[in-house]
C-alpha cells in the first residue's frame, strides 16, 4: 500500500493580525502501514497532529469532535478544523473539496487489488 501526501492551502483563524487572503500551505498524510484508520495534518512549523480518517470525513458533513480535534463544516464549501493542546488551540479552516479529494485517495490508497 502506497502513502499518500498532500499538500492544502488552509488559514490559520487566529486573533493576531494576519491578511484575509493569506493562505499556509499544511501537510496531509496518509499511511496506512503505519496507522490505516488516521491521518496526519502537519501546520506550518512543528505543530502536527493524529486524526481519525473518519472524524475528518463525518466533519465534512456534520460537527463530531474525537479527542483533541473538532471538525465541521463552514457554509458550503469550507470546514474547520479545530486542534486543542496544552498550548492552546488552533483553528484551521479548509477549502472542502481539497479534504474530500484527499480523502478519496487515501480510500484509494487502500482499496483491495481486484485481479
Amino acid at each position: 500500500m502506497s502513502v499518500v501526501e498532500q499538500y492544502a492551502r488552509a488559514h490559520i483563524v487566529s486573533d493576531a493580525v494576519i491578511p484575509e487572503d493569506a493562505a499556509v500551505p499544511v501537510m496531509l498524510r496518509y499511511d496506512p502501514d503505519a496507522d490505516p484508520r488516521s491521518v496526519r495534518v502537519a501546520l506550518p512549523g512543528p505543530h502536527e497532529w493524529t486524526v481519525a480518517r473518519s472524524l475528518l470525513e463525518q466533519g465534512l458533513r456534520a460537527p463530531t469532535a474525537g479527542g483533541d480535534v473538532r471538525v465541521w463544516p463552514c457554509g458550503r464549501v469550507q470546514a474547520v478544523v479545530e486542534f486543542h493542546s496544552a498550548q492552546g488551540v488552533s483553528v484551521v479552516q479548509f477549502e472542502s473539496k481539497a479534504l474530500l479529494r484527499f480523502l478519496r485517495r487515501t480510500y484509494m490508497a487502500t482499496a483491495p487489488v481486484s485481479h
